[in-house]
């Protein structure tokens, strides 16, 4: 499966983990309803609003670095 694949390339697994599975096999469990379309929708959205915000962020301090100014 996925995960064990993941574990064995070294990979961080992030994963939605429900009532019914194990959140040791997973590096970084996010407690949800797994089988809640909606559910899911918004966890995913969470994801990606962090994710986006955190790649600007990274992006602004870069530009930063480069014009040799200090923050």
């Amino acid at each position: 499966n996925a995960v064990n694949e993941a574990r064995r390339l070294g990979i961080p697994v992030v994963a939605i983990v429900d009532t019914n599975a194990d959140p040791e096999l997973v590096d970084y469990p996010i407690a949800g309803n797994d089988d809640a379309i909606r559910a899911i929708r918004v966890i995913l959205q969470k994801l990606v609003d962090a994710i986006v915000s955190a790649s600007s962020e990274t992006r602004v301090r870069e530009q930063v670095e480069m014009a040799g100014v200090s923050a």
